[in-house]
């Protein structure tokens, strides 16, 4: 018995058709999706604030500072302020709630700067890095409008962003609210394929994951250079 064998060139030659188009399509793909965006967040990833760097003098009570940190003057009410209410609406506003604390809402915004105690050092040489190389940074936080400028005029890093920062009291908009992401991309003309966004908000994270943005989740014991690194991020 002979074997016959059957060439069929046309067959072939849409085998190396579909592999080239499919080995073309996976190297665009690749070349749109390479990162270009380092988006930060502020508080928790480059500047230190805490409430409590103030009121632990003040209050001299721990268990009292605490009491009035998560009760009087609590995350939710101070988040308003940075959603773009006017600190003295907010101040006024809680002390009809809560009259016997009057002395100490006034105190709150009236020593904020001291509640911003410093820039995280690790993760402002990283960003100093960064402005070395072809990648855009941007800003994207959730701050007061009125509190904004203060860090602006203290500490010199901010210049590194050249102004490209979206502010949540300016905007009206705060994270996770998906829209102020939107305001980034349209006003930059970003693609979050192309974009890495760095929060210590976890929920702020899930939010971006689910808009395309790639995401690092920052903690105090992150080390902010190797996890970009990861990500294909190139220092030199």
């Amino acid at each position: 018995m002979k074997l016959r064998l059957t060439f069929r060139p046309f067959a072939n030659l849409n085998l190396n058709l579909n592999l080239n188009l499919n080995l073309n399509l996976n190297l665009n793909l690749k070349k749109s999706m390479e990162i270009k965006n380092i988006i930060f967040d502020f508080g928790g990833v480059l500047m230190d604030w805490n409430p409590r760097y103030f009121f632990k003098t003040y209050f001299n009570d721990d268990e009292k500072m605490e009491y009035f940190l998560e009760n009087i003057a609590q995350d939710e009410w101070n988040i308003e302020q940075d959603r773009g209410r006017t600190l003295a609406e907010g101040t006024e506003i809680q002390i009809k709630k809560f009259p016997d604390w009057e002395r100490e809402l006034r105190a709150y915004y009236d020593n904020w700067p001291v509640m911003l105690k410093s820039d995280i050092s690790h993760n402002v040489e990283v960003l100093r890095k960064l402005a070395n190389t072809s990648y855009q940074l941007y800003g994207l936080t959730n701050w007061s409008e009125e509190t904004f400028p203060y860090a602006l005029e203290n500490y010199d890093f901010f210049k590194l962003f050249e102004g490209k920062i979206v502010v949540s009291g300016t905007e009206k908009l705060i994270k996770p609210d998906p829209k102020i992401w939107n305001v980034l991309l349209e006003r930059y003309q970003l693609e979050a394929g192309e974009s890495v966004f760095i929060d210590d908000n976890f929920k702020n994270i899930e939010m971006a994951k689910t808009l395309g943005f790639k995401t690092i989740y920052i903690l105090p014991e992150t080390d902010l250079e190797a996890e970009l690194s990861k990500l294909g991020v190139k220092f030199e």
